[in-house]
């Protein structure tokens, strides 16, 4: 991917969910929620306090994070589909 953030937002790759339910009923595309789990792909260097210190973001390259439904700009890079996000819209790390 030829993209860098600037300041504190961060790329995200959308992780799709299961089409099917634990009972074994699968859910048509047109029946499913986008998916609020992605993967980090990219970060900005940080933002700046109000003395002008850069502060480092909290998540990195390759976490699996959960982030609210409406959050983040749809982007298509070289026809990837990508959401782009202030690290504030992040709501968690998943540890594995």
């Amino acid at each position: 991917m030829k993209f860098r953030p600037l300041h504190d937002r961060v790329v995200v790759k959308r992780i799709e969910s299961e089409q099917k339910t634990a009972g074994g009923i699968i859910i048509p595309d047109t029946a499913k929620e986008k998916p609020q789990e992605g993967l980090v792909v990219a970060v900005g260097s940080g933002a700046r306090d109000e003395s002008g210190k850069l502060v480092p973001l909290d998540v990195k390259a390759d976490d699996r994070v959960l982030f609210g439904k409406w959050s983040g700009t749809e982007v298509k890079i070289d026809g990837v589909e990508y959401l782009i996000m202030k690290e504030s819209d992040i709501m968690g790390v998943l540890n594995a």
